[in-house]
């Protein structure tokens, strides 16, 4: 019975080392990569008027800095549902001149601006800029800290 052990063992650890899983390729894609997918993501969920998609990409515990400051993924929902309730309001979403500056492997920091094409009954356009802090959680990036002016 002990061979049997020091065989199978090493074996375990073999296949244990070398299966990958979808995770693990996940958070070996190079951080601008994974972090501008999350953004994309977030476009095309603001575009189909999908909040609650939208802030997939933020932490449970995130902070979006206005006034005033607000804390935790839900009430960032609740924040954006109260000010973009409607198609109306949320108009058409881009972002230009993103850049991403990888802080070490699992933080970036991210700045670009955003622009919202909407109607006049929805607010009319409006645009700024934004910074966002990223962070690595296990095999996904997701946003920490917003500040957008």
């Amino acid at each position: 019975m002990q061979p049997r052990i020091r065989i199978v063992c090493p074996l375990l650890v073999c296949a244990l080392l070398f299966t990958a899983p979808a995770s693990r390729a996940r958070a070996e894609e190079p951080p601008e990569t994974a972090i501008r997918k999350v953004l994309n993501a977030q476009v095309d969920a603001w575009n189909r008027g999908d909040l609650a998609a939208f802030v997939q990409g933020y932490a449970d515990d995130c902070v979006f800095v206005g006034n005033p400051l607000v804390r935790g993924r839900s009430a960032v929902l609740a924040r954006y549902r109260l000010r973009y309730g409607s198609k109306e309001a949320m108009g058409r979403l881009s972002f230009s001149e993103l850049e991403v500056r990888p802080i070490d492997s699992k933080a970036a920091i991210v700045l670009g601006r955003f622009s919202l094409q909407r109607s006049a009954e929805g607010g009319g356009p409006a645009s700024g800029i934004f910074s966002l802090v990223f962070h690595l959680n296990r095999d996904h990036w997701e946003i920490v800290l917003d500040h957008t002016s």
